[in-house]
């Protein structure tokens, strides 16, 4: 990850917690729908830690938090 990029991970990761809450998911459940652990989440959230996040995991959290499917270069809304 480079460093000049430190301040929109930051902020993607509380956007991703804004949303998360927004849809009733706990950390727990959100890591369970995406393969991941509840400790992956929580330091993708924290505001204290920088962590780089990959764009196959963001697919599969948008898809989670606004129920989009991505394929083919296409986007559908699913609500």
């Amino acid at each position: 990850m480079k460093t000049i990029y430190q301040y929109e991970y930051l902020q993607l990761g509380l956007k991703i917690a804004y949303y998360r809450k927004l849809r009733g998911l706990t950390q727990e459940q959100l890591a369970e729908r995406i393969g991941r652990t509840p400790a992956f989440i929580g330091h993708i959230e924290a505001p204290n830690i920088v962590k780089a996040v990959s764009l196959d995991t963001l697919f599969d959290i948008a898809a989670e938090l606004f129920l989009i499917t991505i394929h083919e270069g296409m986007v559908n809304c699913l609500s």
